[in-house]
């Protein structure tokens, strides 16, 4: 996964999100390497099972699947040469490239690649529930049945070898961005002799031998909260494409954010994040003074969650009884959940990472980017903006578009607190109302984000009436309460800005989904969202929001008309205030000796920045007027590049 799924606060602030800090050194064969600093060890190197994005950063290097992104962000065939899809859009065909190997961790061949592996990953993920089972199990015709014991026999699920390199997938229902999640590594092949050979073993988390590799690098040590290293596959099929000969992956838990740039600048690193509010930022900008730009904003999504039916009280302020009681009935009431969302200067919390001129550009006002997809010539973001006014006064002239801070509104905050104060003191709560915000101590830059959002939200609604009970604690008790929670139960928090999702596919479900009271995904998320018949659930009127999910998913001809009933649900997701949007990943400063718009251009599965295939390097710092002529020509690439994808699409239909 990318930033995926629920994310723990270190990484976020520390990588600020998508822009991860590489290096480029002489290696033993006289090739260059490439590092990357990373804040969360894999949990496991199954690829198939796995949600969190310690695991996706390395193993996406090693393994490929079906489809992946080029260069312009269009979808071109990796593992699989060729395919077709019916004309009903429900039967995909796939004709696997011959010549791709399996290969151990010390790069000895051990299997041809064939479209059995990918029926045999499918089983594997099924009868491990694996925890990305959400994207596919309502795809497939007879997962859904096959995981609910209705069916027994996987070969009545619609993934199928129809010989050694063609594979068929059979859909329920049309799903126009289906080749999107082929991307993920849910749907990446397993060898089966392999597999029940390791047994239990395959994918233990420390051991580069229990899993196999067919993609650019073999992964050679796993020391956790210390490095990990890969090495390039000399036999790989698309070996051209490679141009590092190795990958070192250094553990920083964002305590010492200055050695970054020093590092850089003795010549170890070839591209390292700054940090306009670090000590030492004044002698770095100086120095660096036509080197220092910044990356576009992501696809991901970083917000503020909200818990509201919360079962653990392990790290928290709160004294009485009466306090969590009142919390919890403040979090119910929907008035309170917009105080807070207008209370936020989001500006001032992005600062903090990438200071007063660099902040605006990660802003993000609504949980699916604004531009994501388009209807004719409307942004998804136009036609949420067009259904808001619906929802009540206090989203008049309301800027729904990225790149600044269209909800902060201190006189706005007022008065939706004002009239949940009124609702609140009626039902016993006591005020001040004490929110308990997790945040991981060793991270300098998470520390300073939720000060801002203590001082700007007590600033806003008064200290009298609304109190932010920072929780500062270790990096493991931080992740073991918000991103590794064992589940809902587990998450222990009131408001958490350590929460964050990234695209899997190119549709606004991939998104606005994960809140669905019947979504598995929720067993990860909030409290009171994992249970359709939870009392909480109904209270904040998630029910309602199904059926505008409901509504949305049924349209599968007219993709206008079905992005325009996503954007009827995700006007009611920002009127909910459930979950408050706060900023991109991405939009980052830096300084570079990567060649600028080498990489994939990744915006759904899980490949992303850390993704070395198709990257270069060079010897001279890129200056800021190279990063800026690079970028006008790559989009005006991308765009000729898109409308020949799009006229491409048709030779497909067969």
């Amino acid at each position: 996964m990318k930033l995926k799924k629920i994310l723990g606060i270190t990484g976020v602030a520390l990588l600020s999100v998508g822009m991860l800090a590489a290096c480029s050194s002489k290696s033993s064969t006289s090739g260059t390497t490439y590092s990357n600093i990373y804040g969360s060890d894999p949990e496991t190197l199954d690829y198939i099972t796995s949600i969190m994005g310690g695991t996706k950063a390395v193993l996406t290097n090693g393994v490929d699947g079906l489809m992946e992104a080029d260069k312009y962000g269009n979808l071109v065939p990796s593992v699989a040469e060729d395919w077709s899809v019916s004309k009903d859009g429900l039967t995909y065909t796939y004709k696997i490239r011959k010549g791709i190997k399996w290969y151990t961790s010390e790069g000895e061949e051990y299997a041809n690649v064939t479209a059995k592996d990918f029926v045999t990953g499918l089983k594997h993920a099924a009868d491990a529930k694996s925890g990305a089972l959400y994207l596919v199990q309502d795809s497939i015709a007879g997962l859904s049945d096959y995981l609910s014991g209705a069916n027994k026999d996987f070969s009545n699920v619609g993934v199928k070898a129809i010989d050694d390199y063609t594979l068929q997938y059979t859909l329920k229902k049309q799903e126009p961005y289906w080749n999107s999640k082929t991307t993920y590594s849910l749907l990446f092949p397993v060898n089966e002799d392999f597999l029940k050979n390791k047994g239990k073993d395959f994918g233990k988390s420390t051991d580069p031998t229990s899993i196999l590799y067919n993609g650019p690098f073999l992964l050679k040590s796993l020391t956790a909260k210390s490095s990990i290293e890969l090495t390039k596959n000399e036999n790989y099929w698309d070996k051209k494409n490679v141009h590092f000969d190795s990958i070192k992956f250094s553990y920083s838990d964002g305590s010492d954010l200055e050695s970054i740039e020093r590092s850089f600048s003795d010549g170890a690193l070839s591209i390292a994040r700054v940090f306009p509010t670090s000590s030492n930022y004044a002698s770095v900008e100086k120095k660096y003074k036509d080197n220092i730009f910044y990356t576009g904003p992501g696809a991901s999504t970083l917000v503020i969650g909200v818990n509201i039916d919360r079962q653990s009280y392990k790290f928290s302020a709160k004294k009485t009884d009466a306090e969590k009681t009142s919390t919890k009935k403040a979090l119910l009431n929907k008035d309170f959940r917009q105080s807070i969302n207008f209370a936020i200067d989001r500006t001032a919390y992005q600062s903090q990472v990438n200071g007063k001129d660099g902040a605006a550009l990660a802003l993000r006002n609504l949980f699916v980017p604004y531009d994501f997809v388009s209807a004719g010539d409307k942004t998804f973001g136009d036609l949420v903006t067009e259904k808001m006014s619906s929802y009540g006064d206090e989203w008049s002239g309301v800027n729904f578009a990225d790149g600044q801070d269209g909800l902060y509104n201190a006189e706005k905050a007022k008065t939706e607190f004002a009239k949940a104060k009124e609702a609140l003191q009626g039902e016993g709560v006591q005020f001040p109302v004490h929110l308990d915000l997790p945040v991981d101590q060793s991270s300098k830059l998470s520390v300073a984000q939720a000060q801002s959002l203590k001082q700007t939200i007590e600033k806003s609604l008064g200290s009298e009436n609304v109190v932010i009970d920072i929780n500062q604690m270790s990096s493991d008790d931080m992740n073991n309460v918000t991103s590794n929670a064992a589940n809902a139960a587990a998450e222990d928090w009131d408001i958490s800005n350590g929460v964050g999702w990234g695209p899997d596919y190119q549709d606004p479900s991939t998104y606005l989904d994960i809140l669905k009271t019947t979504s598995s995904e929720n067993t990860k998320t909030f409290n009171g969202y994992d249970d359709p018949n939870n009392a909480a659930a109904a209270q904040v009127g998630l029910k309602d929001y199904d059926a505008l999910l409901d509504s949305a998913a049924s349209e599968t001809t007219d993709i206008n008309a079905r992005y325009d009933r996503y954007a009827q649900a995700q006007a009611w997701l920002e009127d909910s205030s459930l979950i408050i949007p706060l900023t991109s990943d991405g939009a980052a400063p830096v300084i570079s000796r990567l060649t600028p718009f080498t990489g994939a251009s990744i915006q759904v599965g899980d490949k992303d920045s850390s993704y070395v295939k198709y990257v270069k390097s060079q010897e001279k710092v890129v200056t800021k007027k190279e990063y800026e002529q690079s970028g006008e020509k790559w989009l005006k690439e991308k765009k000729a590049s898109n409308e020949k994808a799009k006229k491409d699409l048709e030779k497909h239909v067969k």
